[in-house]
């Protein structure tokens, strides 16, 4: 097995920032086509994105979530569709850690392997001598035109019978039929389609009761003592997510003040929308969000990574926090672009002014289950009150 010398996280980032450029130019075409261009998926892999969250005996180079949520933001102002898929694609990648190690074996066998995911468990799973044979489909699974693999989630029996839980499995993409169902009004170019499991068998060592890795209790030998293993699966999700919307909001401002310079209010006696008090108010509220939604970022980074150097066990009001923190993040962000959105005028409403694009993206990922901000502020209120938490996923 291959070990390699992790790039530091600055150096990781400005190979993002190298490439908004590119990200740029194929926008349109991802947006056009509903899926990543794959020559930006390759440089993707190129610059050694899809290691970041890999053991470094596979060649990874075992990044914490700061360093994934910088990478991602700055991949998001380049496209938010691109920022977004990179953070799916870590977080069921990171999942790969919690099997068998045999099971990593299998996975990590193929370079610069791309795996997608759900914690949804809208299948179902009978038992076969040997494994589990799934039936059922999932929704909203970003990048599986351009993935190796697939992390389900299917409901199954439990050990004695008696009922059903939730299990975590693996599976080929070859074994999965995908439905080009992605007809959207945002984050378009992330390929969230449906796929399908028909008969599909699934060897026992490739399953994983989803309780268990809740409590963190994985199966892994080789990666228990290592940092990035030693949080919880929903702190990591929560810290891997916030990347595309802090990207998206800089996307904003930054695509705004290009486009300021000559611009007038029309039908106002400003020749030029820089003179403007509303302006100036506006854009200082902006800017003063992203800042805002920067910190609740590096605050919920910070905990995860932290947590995993000490292993120490995150208490249920980070838990919740962290949720929240998500909460914040995406809130924030989605305020900043929409300030930024509604000053850019009419003229920005064309497709080739990306403001209305970015706008659309970070109105999508507002929407996603565990980042609506509402969802997850009262998550954690009733935790703050004294209330047991009335969601698993935490």
């Amino acid at each position: 097995m291959e070990v390699t010398q992790a790039p530091s996280r600055t150096e990781l980032v400005k190979r993002a920032t190298d490439l908004v450029p590119l990200l740029r130019k194929h926008a349109s075409w991802s947006e056009e086509n509903r899926r990543l261009h794959d020559e930006v998926v390759d440089a993707m892999a190129e610059a050694g994105f899809f290691k970041m969250r890999v053991p470094t005996r596979y060649g990874g180079y075992e990044s914490d979530t700061r360093t994934q949520a910088e990478v991602t933001a700055e991949l998001a102002r380049g496209d938010g569709s691109v920022g977004w898929t990179m953070s799916v694609w870590t977080i069921p990648g990171w999942m790969v850690g919690m099997f068998p190690d045999e099971v990593q074996d299998e996975v990590h066998s193929t370079p610069d392997v791309r795996v997608c995911g759900t914690l949804s468990p809208s299948a179902m799973a009978a038992p076969k001598e040997g494994g589990l044979v799934v039936n059922g489909q999932w929704g909203f699974i970003s990048g599986a035109q351009h993935s190796h693999w697939q992390e389900i989630i299917a409901m199954a029996p439990t050990p004695d019978g008696a009922g059903l839980w939730p299990v975590m499995a693996l599976v080929p993409m070859s074994d999965l039929e995908i439905v080009d169902d992605w007809y959207t009004s945002g984050m378009r170019g992330s390929g969230s389609v449906t796929t399908v499991a028909r008969d599909v068998f699934v060897p026992q060592e490739r399953v994983l009761p989803l309780p268990a890795i809740l409590q963190n209790q994985y199966a892994s030998v080789l990666n228990a003592d290592l940092p990035m293993y030693r949080t919880t699966l929903l702190g990591v999700a929560a810290a891997s997510s916030v990347g595309t919307v802090v990207g998206l909001a800089r996307a904003a401002r930054e695509v705004f003040f290009e486009r300021l310079p000559g611009r007038k209010i029309t039908y106002t006696e400003y020749e030029s929308q820089r003179d403007a008090p509303i302006t100036h108010l506006r854009v200082a509220e902006a800017v003063m969000k992203i800042d805002q939604a920067e910190f609740h970022a590096h605050r919920v980074t910070g905990l995860v990574d932290d947590k995993g150097l000490t292993g120490e066990p995150l208490t249920l009001e980070e838990r919740a926090r962290s949720r929240a923190d998500v909460g914040a993040v995406c809130q924030l962000g989605k305020e900043a672009v929409d300030i930024f959105n509604m000053a850019s005028g009419g003229s920005s409403v064309y497709n080739t002014v990306p403001i209305q694009r970015i706008a659309r993206d970070a109105q999508v990922v507002n929407m996603h289950a565990l980042m609506l901000p509402e969802t997850n502020y009262e998550l954690y209120g009733r935790v703050l009150c004294g209330l047991e938490p009335n969601s698993p996923y935490i």
